[in-house]
């Protein structure tokens, strides 16, 4: 009896991708051990806590994380068409979150707290659940298309509904990083998905004519369209420390951290940037500071591990037995690669800085929850297409 559940347990673990499994933990114990350093200070001079606090509460969060992403390897992709109605639970939660319940937090509000110390953020379970219900109703309207029952701009409709909604909501709540992102999956996703290209061209020149119109009406109602913060990220992201006073302050100290540390680091938790001159250097800005005390060439062995493994997410996608699958995989690598981009790219001043976490490295309770569930549906799909070779 126990031989055989041996056996079963190892053909259960031969299934699944290597390659991302052992790039994700690695990234995830190196990810832990830098939300030590980099919180440890903040933790006590700020907060009053023990200075394993940020530690043990990103722990729970990846246990979390790890779990659903262990329930998504053992449920079928076919009956992902049941869980996708949970995605309009996320829409209802992000309105209740930004107009009744919800929380200023980093600029923005759109944060539904749950205890004294804790809240969690629906618009990072949106981005999962994105994906699977675009990538569900895009098999489902492939068929379509192929029986000629599915008209074009029905399909394009419904995809804005999938696929603006969320992101409006978001925005309208301050947080333009994460509804950028968002919109990057599920315009990803719509670029590759099944209505000619001919449609898809003349579709997208019309609802980008229509957005035209609607920002300066969204603007009227609301006085603005951004705010004043929002305006100096988006425009001022270029020589930030010119503006070291104001909105430049952030990303000029990740300059410096990242320049002190060259391509070796200072060492270890010798870091003099998360020392009050970074704010919450665990979260956004944590690369800074790895730069800083581990050195560039850890850095660039970090972006080399990132894209290593959306190579194997696209392989798997590519090997997918079914359309959902390769639509999950393909949307789950632009969720990766959306991330490290926006992240990266802020901290060196070539995009606004947006404040996105860095996958499974910064400290944060809902994305780390959200993006290693997210894997283990793509390991998930391995398994399949595995068991259907």
């Amino acid at each position: 009896m126990a031989e055989s559940r041996t056996s079963k347990n190892n053909g259960f673990f031969s299934k699944i991708n290597k390659p991302i499994f052992f790039i994700t933990v690695v990234l995830i114990i190196f990810g832990t051990l830098s939300v030590v350093s980099a919180s440890a200070n903040e933790s006590v001079s700020r907060y009053h806590y023990s200075m394993f606090n940020f530690f043990f509460r990103h722990i729970i969060m990846i246990g979390g994380g790890v779990a659903i992403g262990s329930v998504a390897m053992i449920f079928p992709t076919k009956l992902y068409k049941y869980i996708t109605k949970g995605l309009w639970l996320v829409i209802t939660c992000l309105v209740v979150g930004l107009f009744i319940y919800g929380s200023a937090k980093r600029g923005a509000t759109n944060w539904i707290p749950i205890t004294k110390h804790f809240s969690i953020q629906p618009s990072e379970f949106a981005k999962p659940i994105l994906i699977l219900a675009i990538a569900v109703f895009f098999e489902s309207a492939s068929l379509r298309f192929k029986k000629g029952t599915m008209d074009p701009w029905k399909f394009t409709l419904k995809w804005v509904v999938l696929g603006a909604l969320i992101p409006v909501v978001v925005v309208l709540s301050g947080d333009i990083g994460t509804a950028s992102i968002i919109l990057f999956i599920t315009g990803s996703l719509y670029l590759i998905g099944p209505l000619d290209s001919k449609d898809k061209r003349n579709h997208i020149l019309i609802l980008m004519a229509t957005a035209i119109v609607l920002l300066p009406i969204l603007g009227a109602a609301r006085g603005y369209i951004l705010t004043k913060e929002q305006k100096e990220r988006l425009t001022e992201f270029f020589n930030p420390c010119s503006k070291y006073e104001n909105s430049g302050y952030q990303i000029c100290n990740c300059y410096i951290a990242m320049n002190d540390g060259g391509l070796t680091g200072v060492g270890i938790s010798k870091s003099k940037q998360k020392y009050s001159y970074i704010p919450e250097a665990y979260t956004d800005s944590i690369f800074a500071i790895i730069v800083e005390e581990d050195g560039l060439i850890i850095g660039l062995a970090l972006l080399i591990l990132y894209f290593i493994l959306i190579l194997n997410i696209l392989k798997v996608a590519k090997q997918s037995k079914t359309l959902r699958g390769r639509y999950i995989c393909f949307g789950v690598a632009c969720y990766l690669f959306a991330h490290v981009v926006f992240n990266i790219g802020g901290l060196l001043g070539l995009l606004p800085y947006t404040g996105v976490p860095l996958p499974l490295i910064s400290y944060g309770g809902s994305f780390t929850i959200s993006f290693i569930a997210a894997l283990g549906v793509v390991q998930r799909i391995n398994i399949e297409n595995r068991q259907n070779s």
